[in-house]
C-alpha cells in the first residue's frame, strides 16, 4: 500500500522511502523521559538544532506530560510553555508538530509557525480541533489511547489489540 506524502508547510514528508525520525521536545517539567524543559524556549531551540544535526526530520513540541499518573495542565499553561519553543523552532528549518489535545493550542502553535498537530486523544477530548487543524490547512496525527494520562493504565486492557 502506497501512502501519499503529506504537505507540512513548505516542506512534504514522503512515506515509504526510508524510516522518518520525529525528534520529541518536551516543554513540560515532568516529562515521561527526565529532559522536560520547563518552557524554556531557548533551550527548545537548542535542542532541536541539536536533533536536526542528528538527523531529525521533523520536531514535536509537548507542552504537558501524558506518563501515566500525569496531572492535567490547563490550557493556559499549556500555550505559556509551547508557544515561545514552537515560534522559535518554525525558524530552524525543519517541520514542527505541536502535541496538544486543545483547540487553542493547536491554532496558535499554527500561527507561530507549527504545521502539523499531534493528538494523543484521536480528536475525542476537544470537539474543536479538528475544525482548528482544517482551518490552518495543517497535516494532522491521531493517537490513540483510552482514558486520560491519570487513568490510562485502569483501561489497558485489551482482548485484541489489533
Amino acid at each position: 500500500m502506497t501512502v501519499p506524502p503529506i504537505r507540512c508547510g513548505g516542506g512534504v514528508i514522503e512515506f515509504g522511502r526510508r524510516t522518518m525520525i520525529m525528534g520529541i521536545i518536551n516543554m513540560a517539567p515532568d516529562s515521561f523521559a527526565g529532559d522536560g524543559l520547563a518552557g524554556d524556549a531557548e533551550a527548545a531551540e537548542a535542542r532541536g538544532r541539536e536533533m536536526g544535526a542528528a538527523g531529525a526530520d521533523l520536531l514535536d513540541v509537548g507542552g504537558r506530560s501524558t506518563r501515566p499518573r500525569a496531572s492535567p495542565v490547563d490550557v493556559e499553561e499549556e500555550l505559556r510553555r509551547t508557544i515561545p519553543a514552537v515560534r522559535r523552532l518554525a525558524g530552524i528549518g525543519l517541520p514542527v508538530s505541536v502535541d496538544t489535545t486543545y483547540s487553542r493550542v493547536a491554532a496558535a502553535a499554527l500561527d507561530a509557525g507549527a504545521v502539523m498537530v499531534n493528538d494523543v486523544s484521536g480528536l475525542q477530548r476537544d470537539p474543536g480541533l479538528g475544525t482548528a487543524v482544517a482551518r490552518g490547512g495543517a497535516a494532522l496525527c491521531l493517537m490513540h489511547g483510552r482514558g486520560t494520562p491519570r487513568d490510562m493504565r485502569q483501561h489497558a486492557v485489551y482482548a485484541d489489540l489489533l
